[in-house]
């Protein structure tokens, strides 16, 4: 008998009655993704070129895409925002607070496009100057034209050798 109640029970509740919890959607975004933004950004700026890493970085291989000297990205988990400081050298010649402006703008606009996210601070810190014979940040065949040429490239082969 009581095999029997429990089959008529369980005909008799709807699925509908239940109350099922809401689906809660959440994503987490490195802070590495919001640096590639950044330097993606930054390479489309003129007048600017970023902190060269130091020998032992190089050496040590740290000098990767995970971990660029002068750029990081630090979010706040409270506010959902992110605070950005990017470190960079800018060019002879160029007006630095216009220079400022343009890089956060650009850094906090493609940031916010990309990730939804409000970006709260944009610290731009400029390290040194450099002239036109620096290599810049954005390298373009028309860069590359107004550019003068390196020792380099007028070196013949008879001029270099391994030896030493």
């Amino acid at each position: 008998m009581t095999k029997t109640l429990e089959k008529n029970d369980s005909k008799k509740l709807d699925p509908k009655e239940f109350e099922l919890p809401e689906t809660i959607f959440s994503q987490d975004i490195e802070n590495r993704v919001f640096e590639t933004i950044i330097l993606q950004t930054l390479s489309k700026i003129e007048g600017i070129c970023l902190l060269e890493g130091s020998l032992i970085d190089n050496i040590l291989r740290k000098a990767s895409i995970e971990t660029v000297k002068g750029i990081s990205a630090e979010q706040d988990e409270k506010t959902n925002s992110i605070n950005v400081r990017v470190e960079v050298n800018v060019r002879y010649g160029i007006p630095i607070p216009a220079k400022a402006e343009e890089i956060q703008e650009k850094i906090a606009t493609e940031i916010t496009r990309l990730s939804g996210l409000h970006v709260s601070s944009v610290h731009v810190v400029f390290r040194n100057v450099f002239l036109n014979t620096a290599k810049p940040l954005v390298d373009n065949a028309e860069d590359k034209e107004k550019q003068p040429a390196l020792l380099s490239d007028h070196m013949d082969a008879e001029d270099y050798s391994d030896e030493f």
